[in-house]
């Protein structure tokens, strides 16, 4: 393995049973009078350690929490063969209830985490005072006559489940970070490995394995429908901020499928819009560009 990231500021690790399920967070700092907590959520097949870089780049101290959603990270799956998007809005209602019972919080979502919390803010819009979506794009709108096929692929799915690759080693585990992102420092990437992958149990062969369930990556039988996210999105009244990379992810993702036209036109029903991009970066802002990105999440959240 190379040279491991050092961390600047050192994350706790703590467990909490939210609707049944044993989530893990990661803290950082403590709770300041008139300061809300600050709430990242990551995005599909990552983990709330992936925020470290973003914390320590970070000038102000303040509470940040990171949520692993269910089956990702070292929370529970909850043993069910395939994941509910609506879970994770009520899993993050749980966790607010939680952490700030009495108060709204600040709240980041990347990627797949974005589009919860877009969803979440326009659905519960008192619980948010601030909010960031980092490249959560959404989806195309589909189709009903979608609907026979996919639930049949889902069907098919679920008789033969998808399963993850295991690796011989964390550097392995490295390696692929760095093909899928080559913006990924080496060291970076090492200190993530650790925190994506743990050993296999001692009855299988040695070597490790990703920290998720395999069945995330099921086909969806519920068909994403765009005027239901927009339904959501118009409520949305606490001040947005919407972060991209310069590199066009929604371009490489979907191609013609999901044109920037359609994506600007969803952005335009937000009420309260911020925007920024950062430069030299693509999906993985928070691991591209973590002091460009801190220092822009940092500046939306202090405004008056």
């Amino acid at each position: 393995m190379p040279h491991v990231y050092a961390v600047h500021r050192p994350h706790r690790s703590e467990f909490l049973t939210l609707r049944g399920l044993r989530h893990h967070l990661l803290r950082w700092g403590q709770a300041l009078p008139g300061r809300p907590p600050l709430v990242l959520v990551h995005g599909w097949m990552d983990v709330g350690a992936s925020f470290q870089f973003l914390v320590d780049a970070m000038r102000e101290a303040r509470e940040v929490i990171a949520l692993d959603w269910r089956g990702f990270g070292l929370s529970d799956a909850g043993g069910a063969d395939c994941f509910w998007f609506p879970d994770y809005l009520a899993d993050l209602d749980a966790l607010l209830d939680s952490v700030s019972p009495d108060a709204p919080v600040d709240l980041v979502g990347h990627s797949m985490g974005g589009n919860v919390v877009m969803s979440y803010a326009g659905v519960r819009p008192q619980r948010v005072r601030r909010l960031v979506n980092l490249e959560g794009f959404g989806m195309p709108d589909v189709s009903p006559a979608a609907a026979p096929d996919r639930l049949a692929r889902w069907l098919d799915e679920l008789k033969d489940p998808p399963t993850l690759r295991p690796y011989a080693t964390l550097a392995d585990v490295a390696e692929r970070l760095r093909k899928t992102n080559p913006r990924l420092p080496a060291d970076k990437a090492a200190w993530l490995a650790g925190h994506w992958a743990r050993p296999v149990p001692d009855e299988s062969p040695t070597g490790f394995q990703l920290n998720a369930d395999a069945a995330h990556k099921l086909s969806n039988p519920v068909l994403y429908r765009k005027a239901e996210v927009l339904a959501c999105w118009q409520r949305i009244t606490a001040p947005t901020l919407w972060v991209e990379g310069s590199d066009d992810q929604l371009t490489r993702f979907w191609g013609g499928r999901y044109p920037r036209e359609e994506f600007e036109s969803r952005l335009a029903v937000v009420a309260d819009l911020a925007r920024t991009v950062l430069q030299d970066a693509g999906h993985m802002l928070h691991h591209d560009q973590p002091q460009a990105l801190a220092e822009a999440v940092e500046a939306f959240l202090s405004k008056v």
